[in-house]
């Protein structure tokens, strides 16, 4: 089967399972550029031709490029995807995919604020006015309380007691960052 046809089959399942615009694009795109490896660099146009060194080249290729890992390791989850659809849908016998090995990435480890610098964004806001305090403690719960941004979004008034806050995931108290 044409591999062309295959991903434009590929696309419509897709659509079909309503991933988002910008999902769409990505997907399109990495297909796009593995289509035209395939083609240009191994001469392969039929799906059942692309073998696991094909898509070793392919991995390689990218790293030579210059990408990153974790590009790398996002670019070929939507290989990898295609593949195991072609399986289920069994156009192939397997995903050939999952016999590809990809870069690790290496861990990041993020440095957090020191005391002093926490300390000085709370008190880079005062109480002169609404969002003056809302600024000085939403800086405070997400230091203090170790809250992600989203966490904190999700916050109902109902649930911010004096010196308790629930949320369906988390439960804190004694926060005490306000100052």
């Amino acid at each position: 089967m044409l591999l062309e046809d295959v991903i434009r089959e590929y696309d419509y399942h897709c659509l079909a399972k309503g991933f988002t615009k910008k999902t769409m694009i990505n997907k399109r795109q990495e297909l796009k550029q593995m289509k035209k490896f395939l083609l240009e660099k191994r001469g392969i146009t039929e799906l059942e031709g692309v073998s696991v060194h094909d898509l070793k080249a392919y991995v390689r290729l990218k790293q030579q490029s210059g990408l990153q890992p974790q590009s790398i390791v996002s670019m070929f989850k939507m290989i990898k995807a295609f593949f195991n659809w072609c399986s289920k849908e069994e156009y192939l016998s397997e995903n050939i995919a999952r016999k590809v090995e990809i870069p690790k990435v290496p861990k990041k480890v993020l440095k957090g604020f020191t005391l002093q610098e926490v300390d000085k964004m709370i008190n880079s806001f005062s109480y002169k006015n609404y969002f003056e305090a809302r600024n000085k403690a939403i800086i405070a719960m997400l230091s203090d309380c170790g809250l992600r941004a989203k966490e904190l979004r999700e916050l109902e008034t109902l649930n911010v007691k004096e010196t308790t806050i629930v949320n369906a995931k988390i439960k804190v108290d004694h926060f005490s960052a306000i100052r």
